[in-house]
């Protein structure tokens, strides 16, 4: 099976909450109409009414069976209002602010997604994703344990003996340029976390460098050095190792000469790249020489499931989205005692 097909296969088991704060948009009301039609997921539209109705006659997509939610005349909106401004008082936040940022939808939806009204949000065909973490952060936090809101690309690389059967997680590719080693080991752990939740085998986490086990030096290894360390403190079961090149993170017979006795050189599923010149320009060459399906930027490292899209995705890319959400939905439930 595909693993988007079985993505999209355990979304349909457990229907989730998903929240579409860029409602008025052509692509989110086609994505909407297929995930309602497909019973992937319980979808809310959150923004005006008339505007979002006006917008799906314009393309001719109906909004039976599909949940419309007015954020301007929600019942709790005044409380939220104000427990956000409390929330951001320390920095400074007014209650007439708080009252003006609640205006967006985007805003708004995180706050729904924070007091447990929606399982998981989904935006960025509108807004920047600065915009998208900036609002999830906001009203969400990042998850216990992890101070850094990361991203990774699911990838899936046709014909591939590598990963597991082709399937690869890359994390950071999108969203921390330069991370220290505190941010790596989050977006190491972010990220096996994502693998396990929307691939279901068990991480492999190989900490990627330019060198293996010691075969130079440079303080841009030493950072990845620290970085495994300090995984390996917080999560013990986790198979991790670094630092390892690509090559004896991926190929058994060139990680077991350069790193022998690793539980991970030649067997690695999750790829942890140094910084975002490397991951993005990994994905990237990935995508295009392998001919690679590429899924993300997933964001990870939030308390509650939020996904950014592309400003360039379409309708298919945000159904997809959607079934990702819904998944990481389940996991974050499944992980509560």
């Amino acid at each position: 099976m595909h693993p988007l097909e079985r993505i999209i296969n355990k979304a349909k088991e457990n229907r989730q909450r998903i929240v579409l704060p860029e409602a008025t948009d052509a692509r989110m009301l086609e994505a909407a109409r297929r995930a309602v039609d497909e019973n992937l997921a319980v979808v809310v539209l959150l923004g005006d009414p008339a505007a979002i109705e006006k917008a799906a006659q314009a393309q001719n997509i109906s909004l039976q069976g599909i949940q419309m939610m007015d954020h301007g005349a929600h019942p709790r909106r005044e409380e939220w209002i104000a427990e956000y401004a409390e929330k951001r008082k320390s920095k400074g936040l007014t209650l007439d602010q708080a009252r003006e940022t609640m205006k967006d939808p985007l805003f708004f939806g995180a706050m729904m997604v924070h007091q447990g009204e929606m399982d998981g949000m989904v935006a960025g065909a509108v807004n920047s994703t600065p915009n998208v973490i900036r609002a999830s952060l906001h009203m969400i936090g990042a998850q216990e344990g992890i101070k850094t809101v990361s991203s990774c690309f699911l990838m899936i690389v046709p014909d591939c003996p590598y990963g597991a059967n082709g399937v690869l997680m890359y994390g950071d590719a999108g969203v921390v340029p330069d991370p220290n080693e505190e941010q790596l080991a989050d977006i190491a752990i972010a990220t096996a976390q994502s693998m396990e939740a929307l691939a279901g085998v068990e991480p492999i986490v190989a900490m990627l460098s330019f060198s293996t086990y010691g075969s130079a030096s440079h303080p841009l290894v030493d950072k990845v050095k620290k970085a495994t360390e300090i995984v390996k403190k917080k999560k013990p079961d986790l198979k991790v190792d670094g630092e390892l090149q690509g090559d004896a993170a991926l190929i058994e017979s060139i990680g077991q000469r350069k790193a022998p006795g690793s539980p991970v050189a030649g067997k690695a599923n999750t790829l942890i790249f140094p910084d975002l010149n490397a991951g993005n320009i990994a994905y990237k060459l990935t995508e295009r020489l392998a001919k690679a399906e590429a899924y993300g930027p997933l964001l990870q490292g939030l308390a509650l499931p939020v996904n950014d899209l592309s400003r360039g995705c379409n309708a298919r890319d945000i159904f997809n989205t959607i079934a990702i959400t819904s998944v990481e939905a389940q996991a974050v439930k499944a992980r509560r005692p």
